[in-house]
């Protein structure tokens, strides 16, 4: 027998470490479920056997090249709550799916699961070797609907649940492709009109030795900066958003530096409140979606922090689990953090009050989304004014500074 480490959770939320000696881990993972504890990580203790199996998954778990879109798990998901509810045998339905599936980093993922299963692991215990693939909120809704004998519901709630979040986070995105776009659209043209049409309007004007006005002489300098600068503008500009971009994704490498950016984000004027509405329907339709599956809320909040896609709400879900571990209510550390409308942490509260905290949750989520859908709409319609004018200004102003001068020179050749 081999001796295993192992991290769990026991039935009243505490973490416990501790060792136990089985033949396999499908083994070790059965003797841990039958004390009464949630498991959350295993590991051999050393010995040749344990190396040999590390080298062994280590070879496995990398098939296929590429990522497994949104999309593509959606429809797996659903594909295989269909199967199920049809009473398939799940090994047969995998081989199904896996047949189907086209050749990319899915396909190759379910063969390996697949092999795994026919060597005595569960579904989620499969999955969870492939934490690109199945993230770590998908694996534990699996063995909640496995340890519950209702694996079909859950995946029918999961596949709603996926369905919703990348709904949402289209919508969101969607909203910000049409003024980039635009704006990028508007610089390059601007960009040409700087490089190639305002230095022929120089020449000219030096050719005549005409008086220019002061705003022709700021168009002409910025000109002459933009195509004869040291360095150039035409390069210098299009190098200003990637060392932006670059200096952002430093900065966000730390945990510090998400939190700072992730507040400033959040209290950007009409972007801020948009964003801050997604992830409060992101965090509450996750955490309701675990809850409602049976796993422990303790364990519901772990999986919400890591997935919650801010930092701000992370550290609020990370207080929260801290203050119900100590015996607190849900409701009263969310209202301590001021990360929630009041409405949603009354929501939270009437739903630990009925023991419905993951129907309130998900009604919560269902409200933030329709929120998110109408300000969208409205960030659209306010943006479309907003750049016309912007950019009307722009034209205006070089029309404007290009044409006082030869107005001047018609106004001398008259005279």
């Amino acid at each position: 027998m081999a001796t295993y480490a192992f991290e769990a959770m026991s039935q009243s939320g505490e973490d416990v470490k501790d060792e136990v000696e089985a033949i396999s881990t499908e083994d070790a993972l059965a003797k841990i479920r039958q004390m009464g504890y949630f498991p959350t990580r295993i590991k051999e203790k050393g010995g040749k056997k344990g190396a040999a199996a590390a080298g062994t998954k280590k070879k496995r778990s990398g098939g296929g090249i590429g990522r497994v879109s949104n999309k593509q798990m959606v429809q797996f998901t659903r594909q295989l709550s269909t199967l199920q509810d049809a009473g398939l045998p799940i090994l047969r339905s995998l081989n199904i799916l896996e047949e189907q599936a086209r050749p990319g980093k899915l396909k190759s993922t379910l063969r390996i699961v697949v092999e795994d299963i026919e060597g005595g692991a569960t579904l989620s215990e499969a999955m969870a070797k492939h934490p690109k693939v199945f993230t770590r909120l998908y694996t534990n809704m699996i063995a909640a609907g496995e340890t519950g004998g209702v694996l079909d519901v859950i995946l029918n709630r999961l596949a709603d649940f996926l369905e919703k979040a990348q709904k949402l986070k289209r919508k969101v995105i969607g909203a910000m492709i049409y003024p980039l776009v635009v704006i990028t659209f508007a610089c390059a043209i601007v960009g040409g009109i700087m490089y190639w049409v305002i230095p022929k309007f120089r020449d000219i004007f030096e050719d005549f030795d005409v008086e220019l006005p002061a705003l022709t002489e700021a168009l002409i300098s910025v000109s002459y900066w933009f195509a004869n600068g040291r360095p150039p503008g035409v390069v210098l500009v299009p190098l200003i958003p990637i060392v932006f971009f670059m200096t952002l994704k430093l900065v966000r490498s730390a945990k510090g530096g998400r939190y700072v950016t992730d507040w400033l984000v959040m209290h950007i004027p009409i972007i801020g409140p948009l964003l801050e509405k997604s992830a409060i329907a992101r965090f509450t339709r996750t955490l309701g979606t675990l809850i409602s599956a049976g796993v422990p809320i303790l364990e519901a909040l772990n999986i919400t922090k890591e997935t919650a896609g801010n930092e701000v709400f992370a550290r609020a879900m990370e207080t929260v689990h801290d203050a119900i571990r100590e015996g607190d209510s849900f409701a009263n550390p969310l209202r301590a953090t001021k990360t929630c409308d009041a409405i949603v942490v009354n929501m939270v509260d009437v739903g630990e009050e009925t023991g419905e905290l993951d129907k309130m949750l998900i009604k919560v989520a269902d409200n933030y989304d329709e929120e998110v859908e109408t300000a969208v709409a409205s960030l659209i319609s306010l943006l479309e004014p907003v750049m016309v004018v912007v950019l009307g200004g722009i034209v205006g102003f070089i029309v404007v500074a290009l044409f006082l001068p030869l107005v001047k020179l018609i106004e001398s050749v008259a005279g």
